[in-house]
């Protein structure tokens, strides 16, 4: 969570944060009341069907994601789920921290972030930072400074 938070600093990206206890489902986010101070993305980190390319999906959560329309979309094949060795080598996360924060955890920026449209232009987002034991706010703004910064390709689609 520090390096998050130092990261965005260094970026001057404002910031508030919520600290909570764990949580690994949307309803869970709903139950603390998270929910109410901004929109909170899902993010779901997929491989290709023969593993070469990874992506981070985050969209909106009132939405069900179609991985057929998904793949059109990116250009690839069949597209799963990646495993927990996997989150941890691309972006150093666990199950349920997945998050766009891991992106600083990706050197190789070999990891594509994969942006429903939905969430463009949004108020306020949050996104655990690295951690499912705290919630970070950040504006549009300030969430795509971030990501420019790490250097990930990204891909804005209708999912």
């Amino acid at each position: 969570m520090n390096e998050v938070l130092e990261r965005l600093k260094e970026l001057g990206i404002k910031y508030e944060l919520d600290e909570h206890e764990a949580v690994f489902t949307m309803e869970a986010i709903s139950e603390l009341g998270l929910d109410k101070r901004g929109m909170m993305p899902v993010n779901l980190f997929l491989r290709d069907y023969k593993g070469k390319r990874h992506f981070l999906v985050i969209h909106d959560g009132e939405k069900q994601t179609d991985l057929t329309k998904l793949r059109e979309q990116i250009g690839c094949t069949r597209l799963s789920f990646g495993s927990e060795e996997r989150l941890m080598k691309h972006l150093g996360l666990t199950p349920g921290s997945v998050s766009p924060f891991g992106l600083i955890n990706n050197a190789n920026h070999d990891v594509e972030l994969v942006i429903d449209e939905s969430i463009r232009g949004r108020e306020k987002l949050g996104f655990h930072p690295n951690t499912n034991t705290a919630t970070v706010w950040i504006s549009w703004e300030g969430f795509m400074k971030f990501v420019e910064a790490c250097g990930n390709p990204v891909k804005f689609v209708d999912c």
